[in-house]
């Protein structure tokens, strides 16, 4: 087969790939709604459990970073495609089980994700032509945040009206599907010459340099804002949604991350007309406004409490708004990493910048639970994530550019 027909089989398996990975997040979270309108699950309780099962995904990113490098470097990308899925496959049979096993079985599906992640984007070159690669990229991110926002719909429409069992044979199907398509690629090469104590080395090594130039550690300080704000706002949607809101189904309640991704995609458009690479003289002013909308939406319960009844109108509102000035916030700052980084080592800067982000989604995850603890409720939390995005912007005050040729200099 000529390898240019993997391309769309790729998209297939991405598309599904990440559609299950959130399918099976709602899945998890819909019998924890459940308990709490039965009352076995407490305001606290739900919280930290809705904390707990969104930062399994998170964690093997972070632990297993370099080791996931180095396989996708040594083997063949789309072997390592097939086996991300499998163990995804492997991870959902597990959740399936019950309760007990959710936990066990969430956190495997997130090894399979860790493994898949950088053979998607690995394996562009090698099966299609340099000039289709910018588009092949753009093509890969709409479809994954299309996944994403299906998946948590999807999966939270499956979950009010259907049996749970028939839920996880869904979720069994569309890994499933997506290992097939992963079956039918033709094979790409492997490099028998990488060595992980070298390509792991080489990682880190790479951490080291990033930080040690000033405007790039500022740079990747902001993108890890924007992910430590989409974290929570993820994980405290449910509860925020249940307790302050008094949204009554899973379907409801997966709307408000559809309105916050609409805004995000807005301002990702429009940041790319706005703004020249490099230009990052609005990110202090964005983060500012970035703080605004998560207060606002920290505020919307007092506004309940004292009679406020356009909730249904001012939160998709303020939602699509915040994630319009999150999206004008993070676009500049990917792009100047992208265009100061090394040429040669943009790859290793990505999945530098992607360890990173997995990281500051787990801090923000430690973030939330130690709120939770200290007897915060989801809109104090909410105050709280925009109290520090405040205060992260009053340091972030990144230098001026530098010469981008100079900094692509080897």
């Amino acid at each position: 087969m000529n390898k240019r027909h993997n391309y769309p089989l790729l998209l297939g398996s991405q598309f599904l790939s990440a559609f299950g990975d959130n399918l099976i997040l709602m899945l998890i979270l819909g019998p924890l709604l459940t308990a709490y309108q039965a009352g076995k699950l407490t305001n606290e309780a739900q919280s930290i459990a809705n904390i707990y099962y969104t930062s399994l995904l998170f964690v093997p990113y972070v632990l297993l970073a370099p080791l996931a490098g180095y396989l996708n470097d040594r083997f063949s990308k789309n072997r390592w495609l097939l086996g991300g899925n499998f163990i995804k496959l492997a991870g959902a049979a597990l959740v399936s089980l019950g309760s007990n096993w959710q936990g066990a079985g969430y956190f495997i599906v997130g090894i399979g994700a860790c493994v898949y992640s950088p053979a998607k984007y690995g394996i562009l070159p090698e099966i299609l032509p340099t000039e289709r690669l910018v588009k092949a990229n753009g093509t890969m991110e709409l479809l994954t945040l299309l996944a994403i926002l299906t998946g948590n719909i999807g999966g939270a429409v499956a979950y009010d009206h259907l049996a749970l069992a028939t839920c996880y044979w869904m979720v069994l199907g569309v890994y499933g599907l997506s290992l097939v398509l992963n079956l039918l690629m033709s094979r790409t090469p492997s490099y028998r010459t990488v060595r992980l104590r070298s390509s792991v080395g080489e990682f880190f090594f790479n951490v080291a340099e990033l930080f040690s130039q000033k405007r790039l550690a500022k740079i990747l300080a902001g993108t890890a804002l924007f992910w430590i704000c989409g974290a929570i706002l993820k994980m405290n949607f449910q509860p925020w949604g249940q307790q302050v809101l008094r949204l009554s189904s899973m379907s409801s309640i997966s709307l408000l991350g559809l309105w916050l991704s609409i805004g995000v995609m807005a301002g990702s458009v429009l940041a790319g007309q706005l703004y020249a690479v490099g230009d990052l003289r609005a990110t202090r002013r964005y983060g500012w406004l970035l703080a605004t909308g998560i207060a606002f939406l920290g505020s919307i319960g007092w506004l309940i409490a004292h009679g406020f009844q356009n909730q249904n109108i001012f939160v998709p509102v303020i939602l699509i708004l915040t994630g319009l000035i999150a999206g004008l916030f993070l676009i500049p700052l990917n792009a100047a990493l992208q265009a100061e980084s090394h040429k040669d080592k943009l790859g290793k800067t990505i999945a530098t910048q992607n360890g990173l982000e997995n990281l500051a989604m787990l801090c923000g995850s430690a973030l939330a639970y130690l709120d939770i603890k200290h007897g915060f409720n989801p809109s104090e939390l909410l105050l709280s994530l925009a109290a520090f995005a405040a205060l992260v912007v009053i340091w972030l005050k990144i230098p001026g550019k530098i010469q981008i040729n100079h900094a692509n200099k080897s």
